[in-house]
């Protein structure tokens, strides 16, 4: 006979696949709806580039079945990306019941706060790096040389730089979490300041293509995050202090 610990886990469990299928079904749903539009996302995401190519240049295929796969690779990707709200609320879910009230009310700002700084990163990287980035690898190119880019190297270059940017808009939680879980404290974080700039541009140098420009694009907006996130965290109480107080009551 199953004992109490059991029937605990097995519903765990079947809540977690539930609320896992459901994830999958809205990726599924929103791709679906998508899939009509997918060359037009697809000549959406690629025109920083197509604005910056010679007249005489185009975009190409050098694979067979590029055509189909690259805009369907797209489409699949932008519908992960609109039912993160969706796969963050099943989430939510899931976790909230074993958090303490504490833990919730920092718990959800924070989860709304991430999936905002994540798409302002890829926001940032479409309308302002992307620009500069394909303007000078362009006009970079030796003379004689025709700059015409695979669809599918392209859509795998600019999926790079988003989720490079859209991961680096998240240094403020971190640096938020960091100092409520009492891992560290804002002057102890402060005093790292220097290692942090270099740090920064260190990422921006491995995340991004070898150009000055990317990498200064990606690094200011690290440091300058995490100097924001060095000033919210000076009204954050610490986690330690928190659990401490619930235990008094």
């Amino acid at each position: 006979m199953a004992t109490d610990d059991q029937q605990q886990l097995v519903s765990h469990l079947v809540e977690l696949r539930d609320r896992l299928l459901r994830g999958i079904l809205a990726v599924l749903v929103i791709a679906v709806l998508l899939l009509p539009f997918s060359n037009d996302l697809y000549h959406f995401l690629a025109e920083p580039l197509l604005k910056h190519l010679p007249e005489s240049s185009s975009m190409i295929a050098t694979e067979v079945a590029s055509p189909f796969l690259t805009p369907f690779k797209l489409t699949l990707c932008t519908a992960i990306m609109i039912a993160i709200p969706v796969l963050l609320f099943q989430l939510w879910g899931f976790v909230a019941p074993g958090l303490y009230d504490n833990e919730k009310r920092i718990a959800f700002p924070l989860l709304f706060a991430s999936t905002a700084l994540f798409f302002l990163g890829i926001v940032f990287a479409y309308f302002v790096v992307f620009p500069l980035i394909f303007g000078f690898l362009t006009q970079a190119a030796p003379e004689g040389v025709a700059v015409m880019t695979d669809i599918s190297s392209y859509l795998d270059f600019v999926l790079k730089l988003f989720f490079a940017f859209g991961f680096a808009f998240e240094v403020p939680i971190a640096t938020l979490l960091l100092i409520w879980s009492g891992v560290s404290t804002v002057e102890s974080l402060g005093e790292k300041r220097p290692y942090i700039i270099v740090g920064a541009f260190v990422i921006g140098m491995l995340l991004t293509p070898p150009d000055v420009i990317s990498q200064t694009l990606l690094a200011l907006p690290v440091w300058l995050l995490f100097e924001l996130g060095l000033l919210c965290s000076r009204w954050l109480p610490k986690k330690a202090q928190d659990d401490d107080e619930q235990e008094t009551v």
